[in-house]
């Protein structure tokens, strides 16, 4: 057992945790089943008590040891956070012995080994593929792909008493985890929990009304009512011109530059700012056209043109970052290779669409994020960024690839800033509470 871990500090459960505890134990009606999914909102209480239930049931079921499992999350990095990290806490509570190899991926306890994946990527199956295991852990199974399902599926079949354990929040309807398997859980004999955040004891009525607060429009219906809905019309339906664009800016106290980079698509670089009223605002942005322009700009051109950018508004200064699109490895090279006062600042940008979204949508809601009425092309596009309807026939969420460059900046600033803007969104809320009570 390693050196530094606390042990977890069980608090107490609701009926539906309970239910987790006990449903695959001798005598429960649901005893014989192949599986348990749990769905339903954030901070609910689903994942500890399937850690939880896991552990006793491998141990308790598989006690004479030698036996393989399977512990699965979106990524190698979530998972150990969201799971691994509490999985050794509660065996260091419950007085198991461990050892646990981070650089191999797997864990070693009640003789028994666990081993773990990321999952969110076609490529993922071909891990798991060999592997016979008595049973699966999986977190955010609406994250994992289709392929790696199928695959650790598979890998149960072989021994008569495997069970799976899946929890997710809610997805598109459409998607494969509730079409295939919540929707058929009946007849596939698979127990469903829908949890809500009324399910986690632990949760004070402060710490629900904050939930609540960080999510707007579809996030708010699957995060906070765990309801299985579509993402259809407008992704930025809260964006309202009267509410968000305006005519006057505030002193800004930093910057920071996003890029998306397009050959035939237009390249946008937007400058955003954090004002003295610790608001944030799209102070310009810079945008070439190539069809309209009917000439294609170099990687060189570009490059110039957005240190000229940066220039033309004296923000050098006070830059912190430059967010350039991760596809665009060549015009990074070239900034970085021009512009020696920009290097120290040049980023990948990380790309995760959704979870920007989701950030964006929360800034706008707040309100904290506005922009100048100059930005014509940004307002032009907010407006007109839509979900994708074919997208969402297979099950996925995707905005339609059209008119979506400075949006697509916008994103990648948003996943960029956390560490700056989520502590003030905080603190707003914190500010609400105190005024409604």
């Amino acid at each position: 057992m390693r050196r530094g871990v606390t042990a977890f500090k069980f608090q107490p459960m609701s009926r539906k945790q309970k239910k987790v505890l006990s449903w695959w134990r001798s005598g429960s009606p649901y005893a014989g089943y192949d599986g348990i999914i749990a769905d339903g909102s954030i901070r609910s209480g689903k994942t500890i008590v399937f850690i939880l239930s896991f552990i006793l049931w491998s141990t308790h079921e598989f006690a004479s040891g030698g036996y393989n499992f399977i512990i699965s999350g979106r990524t190698i990095g979530a998972l150990k956070r969201n799971v691994v990290s509490p999985m050794l806490r509660i065996l260091k509570a419950l007085r198991i012995a461990y050892e646990y190899n981070r650089s191999e991926n797997y864990l070693i306890f009640g003789n028994n080994t666990y081993y773990l994946f990321g999952a969110d990527n076609e490529a993922s199956q071909d891990v798991v593929q060999g592997l016979t295991a008595a049973g699966w852990l999986a977190d955010e199974i609406a994250l994992h792909h289709p392929e790696f399902i199928t695959q650790a599926l598979g890998r149960l079949l072989s021994i008569p008493n495997s069970l799976f354990w899946w929890n997710c929040n809610p997805e598109s309807p459409y998607h494969i985890v509730n079409t295939e398997y919540i929707l058929k859980a009946c007849e596939k004999y698979i127990l469903h929990l829908h949890f809500t955040l009324d399910d986690n004891l632990t949760l004070s009525q402060k710490a629900k009304e904050r939930a609540k607060r960080m999510f707007f429009g579809v996030f708010y219906k699957r995060y906070i009512l765990g309801l299985w809905v579509a993402a259809e019309g407008a992704i930025y339906d809260m964006f309202d011109e009267a509410v968000h664009v305006v005519d006057k800016l505030p002193e800004m106290v930093r910057y920071w530059v996003t890029c998306d980079y397009g050959t035939t698509n237009p390249t946008v670089f937007l400058l955003i700012g954090q004002g003295t009223d610790n608001r944030f605002y799209v102070v310009d942005e810079w945008r070439w056209d190539s069809v309209k322009e009917h000439r294609q700009m170099t990687d060189g051109q570009y490059s110039d043109a957005l240190h000229k950018f940066i220039i033309s508004h004296s923000a050098l200064a006070k830059l912190q970052w430059i967010f350039i699109d991760p596809s665009a490895a060549s015009f990074r090279l070239q900034v970085y290779n021009d512009h020696k006062d920009l290097r120290a600042r040049l980023i990948p940008a990380n790309n995760s669409v959704l979870d920007g979204i989701r950030r964006v949508s929360t800034l706008l809601s707040t309100p904290l994020l506005f922009m100048h009425r100059r930005c014509k092309g940004l307002d032009e596009e907010l407006s007109g960024y839509v979900w994708d309807p074919k997208a969402q026939e297979r099950g996925e969420d995707a905005p339609v690839k059209q008119n979506d460059h400075a949006p697509d900046a916008l994103r990648y600033w948003a996943n960029g800033t956390r560490n700056v803007w989520e502590p003030i969104l905080k603190k707003i809320a914190l500010q609400t509470t105190k005024k409604a009570a």
